[in-house]
């Protein structure tokens, strides 16, 4: 065959040795060996560890589809990290391309090989394997650089000596086979043929190393990874029901009894890629939570005491001594000590960790699950926590005031009571019933709805959903909760809900079907999008009365403190009729939600983004009943003042130089609030704060 002279040619030994084939063979059955035995621990972890209540396989197709998009195409880590992400999807596709290649290596080291190079099919696949060799060789080395010289901090500060050394391996790898392009074919004499088997070797001691290795490194999600993604639980954020079973105790993840086979599986299929901690608001502001390290230290704990062991996960709740079996494991294992109660109760439940996650972790249902298993056991004492539980169960609410206090509002702005004829419900929520600014959330919602001339009422009584005691881990006062309000759906005859609260559509919607199934509910965003065409467009927003001033001002809700105090009007007009949006974490990761208010402000106003705006927005501080746990605390052995998860992304927001920042969640509104006026030097006007729906009501005809 007539072979271009400017292209260079693939070249393989052509003959083994019997005494080389032996070896070969030994060789690679050690390697496999190796593997084995020290994956087989790992996989009999896994199905050890307890089964999963609710999991199913189906719906099959949205599975198929995630795992071409995450797995296949690379999608989300490639989207999320352009640059290094690419990277990794070239060393990834580049090994999908080397499978035939490197099954045709071991078949010539056995006098077998099926893949002739100077065949057209063979000419064709070795130049296309050359390709993604360069690719690979060229990103496993920026990779390396990247890691071991660069080192961004959400890596974490030890350097792993067993990445170094896979990368290492996988360049030889790469190189070795580029080589053989450049080394002349056997025809060229004796010498080329020692100088091919040297590559040859060369390639295959790379690999057979590189096979035993996986196991214990964070490459072993090269192998768990795709099973991760493919067998996740369906739904983001998805908290799986507790054991109704009475023989069973399931309080949630207390004990490494709880540990379920997918908790196992993603806790062995992290990466350590560091992406959850980049996007943590805890993390980000100096607190104890790493997102990480709790998938990590979870990990550890199977390794150091096992599916089975009734030793507490959370560290602080083990007895004296008991972080691990030994000073040795202890040693071995530094990350089996990162489990705390207070990491534990810092999470806002944001998502941001869960939806960056490039291997499948789901990181929510974990944190949740540990929450669980201290609050629902009494290990968890907390006097804010306490005052809340009690709050709930006491006056149906999170403020902890009396049902009174939400029967004058409904009185004073003449909202009617549901009767049953009218289409919607309007759920108040706790923050639109006693909330001052909540209240005034609804009231120009009600306007909205009124202009529309769509019908709806409120509940004479309503409870709160459940979601911070959800989000706590408290499983009976949600259920309590849950159960009250289903029932009194069913009473009311109610068929479509619309709230103002993202936090409450995701617990009626989503986490009360544990239940029942709610009805049909949506956010006010939706409604007023679907009516956009019926609804004004203004050019000028007018100002919102009754800002509150506070700054300095502890922005934690507490139950029981009086929500009726006027506000002071401190902000005036402004003059920049801009508006940056902020994605509220529960209506945008949680709900998929970005369109739609997007699409209110529009009419009403011009739209800025912040520089981290809808799945990437930067949490309000307020998710996981945070909002009712008092003041944040200082990172750990720092004297400084708490850096607040809702002064940094006021910061971010107010940087934008809008005018109006404009929030879709009272809970948001709370938090920035006083945010805002914190952050705003003496001598200057905050931007002023108004909710998606007060937007739209300002530009509403008096009638």
């Amino acid at each position: 065959m007539m072979q271009h002279p400017l292209l260079p040619i693939f070249a393989e030994p052509q003959h083994f040795a019997s005494f080389e084939i032996i070896l070969l063979l030994a060789l690679a059955a050690a390697s496999a060996a190796l593997f084995f035995l020290r994956f087989a621990p790992i996989l009999r972890t896994i199905f050890a560890a307890r089964k999963d209540l609710g999991w199913s396989l189906s719906p099959i197709a949205s599975r198929v589809k995630d795992f071409v998009w995450e797995v296949l195409l690379q999608g989300k880590v490639i989207r999320e990290r352009p640059l290094p992400g690419l990277a990794h999807a070239f060393v990834f596709w580049g090994f999908l391309a080397f499978a035939l290649v490197s099954l045709n290596h071991l078949a010539v080291g056995l006098n077998l090989g099926f893949l002739p190079p100077d065949s057209l099919i063979g000419r064709f696949y070795f130049t296309f394997a050359a390709v993604w060799a360069l690719l690979v060789a060229i990103s496993i080395a920026g990779l390396f650089v990247r890691r071991f010289f660069a080192r961004p901090i959400w890596l974490g500060s030890k350097v792993s000596i067993e990445s170094g050394v896979i990368a290492a391996l996988i360049f030889i790898l790469m190189a070795t086979y580029l080589a053989t392009f450049f080394t002349p074919g056997v025809a060229s004499g004796p010498q080329a043929e020692t100088t091919l088997k040297a590559l040859w070797w060369t390639h295959t001691l790379a690999l057979l190393i590189f096979l035993p290795l996986i196991p214990h490194t964070k490459h072993l999600h090269l192998v768990l990874s795709p099973f991760t993604i493919f067998l996740k639980r369906d739904g983001f954020s998805a908290i799986p029901p507790l054991s109704t079973d009475e023989n069973v105790e399931d309080f949630g993840l207390a004990t490494g009894k709880d540990i379920t086979q997918i908790v196992a599986l993603q806790a062995y299929s992290c990466v350590e890629c560091g992406r959850c901690t980049e996007h943590c608001p805890a993390s980000a502001t100096g607190k104890v939570l790493n997102p990480k390290e709790i998938i990590l230290g979870t990990r550890s704990y199977l390794n150091t005491f096992g599916p089975h062991s009734d030793t507490p996960l959370l560290t602080d709740l083990r007895p004296e001594g008991l972080s691990s079996r030994s000073g040795a494991e202890r040693s071995a294992s530094p990350t089996a000590n990162t489990f705390s109660t207070e990491a534990a109760y810092e999470c806002t439940t944001c998502g941001a960790c869960e939806y960056q996650c490039p291997v499948g972790i789901q990181h929510l249902p974990i944190l949740i699950g540990l929450r669980r298993g201290a609050t629902n056991t009494g290990a968890w004492q907390d006097p804010y926590g306490t005052k809340l539980f009690l709050a709930l169960e006491k006056s149906g609410n999170a403020l902890g005031l009396p049902a009174a206090e939400r029967d004058k509002f409904i009185a004073r702005a003449a909202l009617p009571i549901f009767d049953g004829t009218q289409e919607y419900c309007l759920w108040l929520g706790c923050m639109g019933a006693y909330d001052p600014h909540g209240r005034e959330i609804i009231a120009d919602f009600a306007r909205v709805m009124t202009h529309l001339g769509t019908s709806f009422g409120v509940l004479r009584k309503e409870k709160c959903t459940g979601d911070p005691a959800r989000r706590l881990g408290n499983d009976l006062v949600f259920q309590t909760l849950a159960e009250s309000g289903l029932a009194t759906f069913g009473a009311q005859k109610v068929q479509k809900i619309v709230a103002i609260c993202p936090h409450c559509v995701r617990t009626i919607a989503t986490d009360w079907r544990d239940f029942g199934i709610a009805p049909e509910i949506e956010h006010h965003s939706e409604f007023m999008a679907r009516h956009a065409a019926r609804l004004p467009h203004s050019t000028v927003i007018l100002t919102l009365s009754k800002q509150s001033e506070s700054k300095g001002k502890n922005p934690r809700i507490s139950p029981g403190d009086p929500q009726d105090s006027a506000p002071t009007d401190n902000q005036q007009p402004a003059t920049n009729n801009s508006v940056v949006y902020h994605d509220p974490c529960y209506l945008g990761r949680y709900q998929s939600i970005y369109a739609e208010p997007r699409a209110v402000i529009q009419q009403q106003a011009t739209l800025v983004e912040a520089p981290r705006n809808r799945e990437r927005s930067f949490c309000c501080g307020a998710g996981g009943g945070l909002a009712f746990l008092g003041e944040e605390k200082s990172a750990r052995g720092s004297d400084e003042p708490p850096t607040r998860v809702s002064h940094v992304r006021a910061r971010e927001l107010a940087a934008t130089g809008a005018g109006t920042v404009a929030t879709a969640c009272p809970f948001c509104n709370t938090m920035f609030r006083d945010a805002l006026a914190a952050i705003t030097p003496a001598d200057a006007t905050p931007p002023q704060l108004l909710d998606i729906a007060q937007l739209t009501a300002r530009n509403l005809r008096t009638k």
